[in-house]
């Protein structure tokens, strides 16, 4: 599917597919750097081995320029009737042109497209931040869960996930 925005690429024509093995090497700097934010867990976000893993379970969207560069991506995975959205990570000199919702209504298309019925995303509560973007995009919280990070938690920090969902 191909994609095109006004703002801040230009109009140059923007690309949604499904990320090969060969999009690892840039999808692991532009995930870490998006996630530095998350400064409570050590280490980075992501690694080659720990992508590769993902993407035998479910499959990544990533979204690229003309010139091939990956600007952004998401994790899918089908688990029956009920899809999951994780990892929306758009390039740190790319936010705010609206990549993240084209990327969050590609992958609910995908999942669609593999027969589920709702998506479900969830959201570090040391992330307050990420809810209100979340509301807009239609997913309302439904309840919290133990999070398993991959990466330990800085000594003495509390995280949980707070379950979002909607309808698609």
């Amino acid at each position: 599917m191909e994609i095109r925005d006004q703002s801040k690429m230009n109009a140059s024509p923007l690309q949604i597919r499904l990320a090969t093995d060969a999009d690892r090497a840039q999808l692991v700097p532009m995930i870490n750097s998006a996630f530095t934010v998350e400064g409570f867990i050590e280490g980075t976000r992501t690694d080659d081995e720990r992508l590769a893993a993902m993407m035998q379970k479910g499959d990544i969207l990533v979204l690229e320029d003309a010139a091939g560069n990956l600007l952004g991506c998401i994790y899918t995975e089908v688990r029956g009737a009920r899809g999951y959205l994780g990892m929306l990570a758009v390039d740190p000199a790319s936010q705010g042109a609206g990549l993240g919702r084209r990327l969050v209504g590609a992958a609910e298309d995908h999942l669609r497209h593999h027969g589920c019925e709702a998506v479900e995303i969830n959201v570090l509560s040391l992330r307050p931040e990420l809810m209100p973007i979340y509301r807009r995009l239609g997913f309302v919280e439904n309840g919290t869960a133990k999070f398993y990070p991959s990466r330990p938690l800085k000594a003495g920090i509390d995280c949980h996930c707070i379950i979002m969902s909607k309808q698609i």
